[in-house]
């Protein structure tokens, strides 16, 4: 059975095929007011008949929610309750701005609709549930958040009976104690979920009914149905692919910490390796919490499309805006006149004209430099400085703010842009290793095809670690047999880290929490929840060996497809291949590995033996 992994971004779709033997590449232009017709173009041209399992990744209900694209929802909550999801936490999004303000609530107070109930959070009926809405105020959608629902659903699968409308459940969706948190997970699932299940319907039919799988943000495949119905789980689908690939790849070739670096179009994502990438259950989008177990990563507006200016107090700032793929950089020549990091990097003579895309999109070099020269004079370097400034602040917020080293990791870059900030970004953070995979600018689609299919259900405990009986009902709960996990915290702490469940917990526990916090305690430690996470291991690509070379490289442009193993590289130098392109920062020198990949030090004779 043949394998396809697509990843559909801003700027680009990019698909790998693995057919059982060889992996094939393919790359085209997404189209941003229809999504799927890219991907039917794409798979059209890769794999025009036959039949195939395709593993799906996107923004799409990402951009839905940031663009205010979602559905009229209503909200049934309990009475009383209404404005806690404008009330929120309380907290700053920005601690010093006096001038901020929270975003805009996804329900308005006239859907909000308050109900006669009470449940207490051991379960017990309060105030019995007297009668559901009858009107939902012309929304199209519904969420349903009853207070301590994760104890006793009851109240809220009454409500629910008669609604002939999309549906989202708390008890179903997130059964976890945090009542905002709970809250904004199931409003933002509810607004999203018409426009994923069209999108879906859509997908299914353009792809002319083959085995679809939609990758999700915990790491894991999942099928369209459960896609659309709990669409919160794919917001962060594309960058998950990544992740996954670079943890295949630190694995084969047994490298302990790696930092990934996904810069694409539009945005960066960036995530640590140590043995794994950590999930978390405390992310958010938008200013919104998710409470779904999504891989830890933190997310910047900054990619090869991101607009260079001045603003209002004539400092250069580059992004967040983009240009995306339509009508792109300037260099496109499709219209874009705005200067992009990407129109930076043409001035500069680090992206060939000729060999962009493999040579299927020629670039205008003239319209990058008109768009550049708005900056100013020799403006292509401030604009490349600036995007470094912003990138290395990305990679610090998810290290440094986290006590860890960077120097003691090795830098991934990927994505279509990813390879050309590598070197530069790792000299900023004191790092001095970068490894740029092979087909880097579709790494994300890969990691897609090597991903499992997961099931993840969780149920809150709120017990001590001793209380053994209550965390057993917790997961007999939950009704799945796989892989156990617990989100535990020291008492007083109002935060959980992730523990796999066994003989050892409290150490395995004391472990994380030093790593994370620098100390740990030898007692008092709570489980706020449960989780079983179910795994389908299903075919991957093999990636094979290369052949082997030995020629050393002078320093110029290089196409990748001309490498081989144990080649040498000087630098500067620039490696073009159709899906992305590597510069190599002078006083950085490389060599190929068995498997293709672009291992690169900083002022480090290469040797035989590494």
């Amino acid at each position: 059975m043949r394998l396809v992994g697509i990843d559909v971004g801003g700027t680009f779709t990019d698909f790998i095929l693995w057919d059982g033997r060889d992996v094939r590449t393919h790359k085209v232009p997404s189209s941003p007011r229809d999504p799927a017709k890219a991907v039917e173009r794409g798979l059209r041209e890769l794999l025009p008949d036959g039949p195939a399992s395709i593993v799906h990744g996107c923004t799409l209900a990402t951009n839905a929610f940031l663009q205010r694209r979602g559905a009229r929802v209503a909200l049934l909550t309990t009475k009383g309750f209404e404005d806690l999801l404008e009330i929120g936490r309380q907290n700053r999004g920005r601690l010093f701005d006096f001038d901020w303000t929270p975003p805009e609530p996804l329900v308005p107070r006239s859907r909000r609709i308050g109900v006669e109930e009470r449940i207490g959070p051991d379960g017990r009926v309060l105030i019995p549930l007297k009668r559901a809405a009858r009107t939902l105020n012309g929304a199209d959608a519904v969420a349903i958040c009853f207070l301590h629902s994760y104890a006793n659903p009851s109240h809220e699968r009454l409500a629910a009976r008669g609604i002939r409308k999309p549906l989202t459940l708390s008890s179903d969706l997130a059964p976890e104690y945090r009542e905002y948190e709970r809250l904004a997970t199931t409003v933002l699932n509810a607004y999203v979920m018409p426009v994923m299940d069209r999108y879906l319907r859509d997908l299914s039919r353009r792809t002319r009914g083959r085995d679809l799988r939609i990758m999700v943000s915990n790491g894991g495949q999942t099928t369209p149905a459960v896609a659309a119905r709990e669409p919160v789980r794919t917001l962060l689908s594309g960058p998950a692919g990544g992740a996954v690939a670079v943890s295949h790849l630190c694995r084969r070739l047994a490298i302990p910490r790696a930092i990934a670096f996904d810069m694409g179009g539009t945005s960066t994502d960036v995530s640590v390796y140590e043995g794994g990438i950590d999930l978390t259950r405390e992310g958010s989008i938008g200013g919104f919490p998710i409470r779904v177990p999504i891989l830890d990563m933190h997310t910047a507006g900054a990619g090869g499309g991101s607009i260079a200016r001045f603003d209002a107090g004539g400092a250069l700032r580059v992004g967040p805006e983009s240009a995306g793929a339509d009508p792109g950089p300037a260099c496109y020549g499709k219209g874009g006149r705005e200067p992009t990091v990407t129109d930076a990097h043409v001035v500069l003579g680090r992206i060939h004209p000729e060999l962009f895309f493999g040579g299927r999109m020629k670039l205008d070099v003239r319209a990058a430099r008109r768009a550049v020269s708005k900056i100013g004079r020799n403006a292509a370097a401030a604009i490349l400085d600036v995007t470094g400034a912003n990138l290395e602040r990305a990679v610090r917020a998810i290290t440094v703010e986290r006590g860890r080293d960077p120097a003691r990791f090795v830098l991934i870059p990927f994505g279509g842009a990813g390879p050309l900030h590598g070197c530069d970004l790792a000299e900023r953070l004191g790092m001095k290793r970068v490894l740029v995979p092979t087909t880097p600018g579709l790494l994300s689609a890969l990691g897609m095809t090597l991903a499992d299919e997961v099931e993840e259900r969780s149920a809150s405990a709120l017990c001590g670690l001793g209380d053994r009986r209550q965390i057993g009902r917790a997961f007999a709960s939950i009704g799945l047999a796989g892989k156990r996990f617990a989100d535990l915290r020291y008492e007083g702490q109002s935060y959980e880290i992730r523990t796999p469940w066994g003989p050892g917990v409290a150490r395995e526990f004391a472990r994380r929490h030093r790593l994370r916090y620098g100390y740990a305690r030898s007692a008092g430690i709570e489980v706020v929840s449960v989780t079983i996470q179910r795994t389908r291991v299903g075919t991957k690509p093999v990636i094979k060996r290369i052949a082997k070379g030995g020629k050393s490289w002078a320093k110029g442009t290089v196409l990748r497809s001309e490498l081989r193993a144990g080649d040498r590289l000087s630098s500067p130098m620039v490696v073009m291949e159709d899906n992305a392109t590597t510069f190599i920062k002078q006083g950085w020198k490389g060599q190929v590995d068995a498997w293709g990949n672009l291992d690169l030090f900083l002022g480090r004779a290469m040797t035989d033996d590494r």
